[in-house]
């Protein structure tokens, strides 16, 4: 195996562990424990389920700890093709790196209050939670912040893609398109409160999903191979 294709199955392997991990603490255990119509709820869940909502932070953290590594990875497979861009990949994604970290602390606050009886005497069950709520719905705006940087460090790392003659055209294209979908999402749900019910929400998300998925599973499949992608 060459050294490329060595470093291609690394970054596959980053990316299938990212994918995993962001899946479990962004949509599965928020999906299980977040009612964001119901501040009793959630906290009713999240006091009876505390160890889930701990793994959701865990998973978070851990996928973070990932999206250090996996540009680094992509930047060595990559900037032979293009350097400037390599470059501007691995600082879009590197920046959303501390906003998560500072925007987790609203969960680590949520723990603090289900955990002291000092805030359920001195607020009350209501007032208790309604604070929970609001560190979740702040926890949400960071990700809306996030949610740029992880739109715009995939134009980069897609045209790299797409330029480079040993990985698939079609999936740069697709992570393009993802940074216009990501960029699309936040902006349109911004300034439009029903932004996320309508058609194009929908499609939005798609690019991104099939662009990451696929490369994802070609770098870990496939690896690279020059030979056969310039006869193309």
């Amino acid at each position: 195996m060459t050294s490329r294709n060595k470093t291609a199955r690394v970054a596959g392997i980053l990316y299938l562990i990212l994918i995993l991990f962001g899946i479990i603490s962004l949509a599965y255990i928020p999906s299980l424990l977040i009612d964001r119509e119901s501040a009793a709820k959630t906290f009713e869940n999240i006091t009876n389920s505390e160890f889930l909502f701990r793994l959701g932070i865990v998973s978070g953290i851990i996928t973070f700890l990932i999206y250090i590594l996996l540009p680094l990875a992509l930047y060595k497979l990559l900037h032979e093709v293009n350097k400037v861009y390599a470059s501007l990949m691995v600082i879009f994604a590197l920046i959303s790196v501390p906003i998560f970290f500072v925007n987790i602390l609203n969960k680590f606050s949520v723990l603090t209050l289900i955990n002291n009886p000092e805030y359920l005497k001195k607020f009350g069950e209501t007032e208790l939670q309604t604070q929970v709520m609001l560190h979740i719905e702040s926890y949400y705006n960071g990700i809306e912040i996030s949610q740029i940087f992880w739109g715009l460090w995939l134009f980069p790392f897609g045209y790299i893609v797409y330029k480079s003659g040993f990985l698939p055209k079609i999936l740069g294209i697709f992570l393009m398109l993802g940074c216009i979908g990501y960029l699309t999402t936040f902006f349109g749900g911004f300034l439009y409160s029903d932004f996320n019910k309508t058609i194009i929400s929908e499609i939005a998300r798609y690019p991104a999903t099939i662009g990451e998925i696929g490369i994802c599973l070609w770098l870990l499949i496939m690896g690279t191979n020059k030979l056969k992608w310039n006869k193309q």
